[in-house]
């Protein structure tokens, strides 16, 4: 079997490695993996900045879709021929996340989806929607779980609340898509109005160019009326002093990426004052999943997007298209 591997930070360290394939031990599933997506956490870790400390050779991509080719003794919940998601965290079944569930997350600490086989234990296993294709299943276990704890189990969103999401990329997108398909607006910030065209075409309430706009969570607020019931924040240090302007009294911010930095000056009133929950995430588990998948299977039209697909061998130029920020949507990478 081929795996995608690196020895050493930095992408152009990405080697196409020959290795044995493994087979099933007790409560194992042999996956053949068809379907592979990237999330910026996946670039960070190859580059070294998420985790400089990770032990290598390490299989990167922590999200991928592929069919049960062998079950090991004693498996119950899948039979050879199911096509299922692994999860990004494979010991986080239920309830809130514990120390163990960071511990063991695929493409870092554990490898990865970018290889033709994998073993998974069938607990950390989700079947896939029918009517998704392969690249659309693969984008399911990060960014729209994500979304979906962000909206359904941690924000409690309802016909006729209000939705921020910020950028164009794989959360945001199923953020909107998720809010719009549950009642609510949902208003985007991009730096490109090419962009937020596409996002009121997908059902976008309304868009702000952060960039002609630099205090846009003024401008959100005022969109609003009283500010938005629920922030999906993904800039980090960068946008939090902007999300804390757009967000209601007694509203909800859904802290997801850093991309915009780790450390930001806030002045603490502006949350103590105004009742602001600031809710941290960490994907979801699988009770999340399930949830998300049997809402997609009754609504079918909602399909993730995917900006672009690249062949198997040419996984390192999903890594360069993703890190040019030009996608829009999920970047995908096709292992068969």
């Amino acid at each position: 079997m081929r795996a995608w591997a690196f020895a050493e930070f930095g992408v152009e360290h990405l080697v196409l490695t020959e290795r044995s394939e493994p087979r099933p031990g007790p409560g194992q599933l042999l996956v053949r993996l068809s379907a592979a997506s990237l999330n910026y956490r996946d670039l960070l870790m190859v580059r070294g900045a998420y985790n400089p400390r990770q032990r290598l050779p390490l299989v990167p991509c922590s999200d991928g879709v592929g069919e049960v080719a062998a079950v090991g003794e004693g498996v119950s919940r899948f039979s050879v021929g199911d096509r299922v998601c692994p999860l990004f965290s494979q010991t986080w079944v239920t309830g809130p996340p514990d120390d163990d569930a960071g511990r063991g997350t695929l493409g870092g600490p554990l490898d990865g989806t970018l290889q033709e086989v994998m073993l998974v234990d069938e607990r950390a296993a989700v079947a896939a929607p029918e009517h998704l294709s392969d690249a659309e299943a693969a984008c399911l276990p990060c960014a729209a779980v994500t979304a979906w704890r962000a909206l359904v189990t941690e924000g409690g969103i309802r016909p006729g609340d209000t939705v921020l999401t910020l950028g164009t990329g794989g959360v945001s997108l199923f953020a909107l898509q998720l809010g719009t398909a549950l009642g609510a607006g949902v208003v985007v910030t991009s730096s490109s109005d090419e962009k937020l065209a596409r996002a009121l075409a997908m059902g976008a309430a309304h868009g702000v160019n952060y960039r002609t706009d630099p205090k846009w969570g003024k401008a959100v607020r005022a969109w609003s009326g009283r500010g938005v019931d629920l922030v999906v924040e993904l800039g980090g240090a960068a946008t939090l002093g902007q999300s804390l302007g757009a967000v209601r009294t007694g509203g909800c911010i859904a802290l997801i990426g850093n991309l915009g930095g780790n450390v930001a000056e806030i002045a603490l009133p502006r949350i103590l004052m105004r009742a602001i929950r600031i809710q941290g995430l960490f994907v979801g588990n699988r009770d999340d999943f399930e949830s998300l998948t049997r809402f997609l299977s009754v609504n079918p039209d909602l399909r993730p997007t995917v900006d672009r697909v690249f062949p198997f061998e040419e996984a390192p130029e999903a890594f360069a298209h993703l890190a040019s920020g030009t996608h829009f949507g999920k970047v995908a990478v096709s292992i068969r």
